[in-house]
């Protein structure tokens, strides 16, 4: 299935149903007075999140949805049906903004989360609401009301515990699979990857996360350069950023040291790394002998004055990827522990 995570939509809520004017007409009761219905109100559109979606294909050949308006009210004091909402799913993930005015609707990150983007129109009132001491045959009643239209911009952002950055053909879609289920296209050549992939990595039965693999990253991808901004919003609802480092890069200009200054320069362009942790991971030691990885790893560590976590692995042989996997297991429990604590409030029982 085609990865979609951008879409232009409108949406339009049904209109309320009108007002009725209607008397009473029964054998020997000539003058019975009104018993005109109220209209029923008209359907909103709403979207929900599904957690079985990850993109938003469904919306990419069909741009218009409308929600059922509101029946007519009825004699013999009948209100009309109310339209039924229409529910459109979208993903875990979604951001929805006006496509007019740019206004932030909302941010649907939760299963079975909700959002009404348009609100269907109120319903008319029948004659018999008019009804008073002092007008007792009303002839007047009200016109439901129009529902709400919006034109919609929808982009999804991917949720995931990890992203896995990098310039390009860095290993990244590799290191994905060595890790874990998913299967992302992999070749030796730049720009293998030309959408984002999600991958569980499961260490025990109750002891996973999830990982992104982001399209590579080259210089000016802030201002468009090479895939440009398209998925560098994904890295932002990551926590934890793997930064994949070749060690031994394909051709001249890409050494190790000039490659993490590049990514790192973009990603301070688009403010991703001000809130999330980023660690260095080198790729490909199966092509060292005896200690060469280590000592260039170590060297490019100091020429950088990097402080953070290093790791070393071989995503084509999945060597070191074990020790890896149980270090970020053990950041994101421990982060997740201290997002649950409660916040101190200086509070002691024992005094009052």
């Amino acid at each position: 299935m085609k990865f979609v995570d951008e879409a232009a939509i409108r949406v339009e809520a049904g209109r309320g149903g009108n007002g009725c004017v209607s008397f009473r007409r029964e054998k020997f009761i000539p003058k019975g007075g009104p018993d005109g219905g109220d209209g029923g109100d008209g359907g909103s559109v709403i979207l929900e999140v599904d957690p079985d979606l990850n993109t938003l294909v469904d919306y990419r050949f069909d741009r218009v949805f409308r929600a059922p308006a509101g029946q007519q009210g009825k004699g013999s004091d009948r209100t009309g049906a109310s339209g039924d909402d229409r529910v459109l799913p979208v993903p875990e993930g979604t951001v929805v903004t006006d496509g007019d005015t740019g206004e932030h609707l909302g941010d649907l990150t939760e299963p079975g989360q909700r959002l009404t983007v348009a609100l269907g129109g109120r319903h008319g009132v029948g004659n018999t609401q008019f009804k008073s001491s002092t007008n007792r045959a009303p002839r007047q009643s009200t016109p439901g009301e129009e529902g709400e239209s919006r034109n919609l911009r929808l982009e999804l952002k991917l949720i995931a515990d990890v992203g896995l950055v990098g310039l390009p053909n860095s290993g990244k879609s590799t290191l994905l699979r060595a890790i874990s289920a998913a299967r992302p296209r992999v070749a030796d050549y730049p720009f293998t990857t030309l959408q984002p992939h999600l991958g569980v990595v499961r260490l025990e039965p109750h002891r996973s996360f999830v990982v992104a693999d982001i399209p590579g990253l080259i210089e000016g991808a802030g201002e468009g350069a090479g895939l440009g901004t398209r998925f560098l919003r994904h890295i932002a609802r990551t926590g934890l950023l793997l930064h994949v480092v070749d060690l031994e890069p394909a051709g001249p200009g890409n050494d190790p040291v000039t490659a993490i200054r590049t990514v790192a320069r973009e990603l301070e362009s688009q403010g991703l790394l001000a809130e999330r942790e980023r660690w260095l991971v080198f790729n490909q030691a199966d092509k060292f002998v005896d200690d060469e990885a280590e000592v260039l790893r170590d060297t490019i560590v100091e020429e950088l004055g990097w402080e953070g976590p290093v790791f070393l692995v071989s995503a084509l042989t999945g060597q070191g990827t074990d020790a890896l996997c149980g270090r970020i297991m053990d950041h994101l429990e421990a982060r997740r522990a201290e997002l649950a604590e409660p916040p101190t409030t200086g509070y002691d029982p024992a005094r009052t």
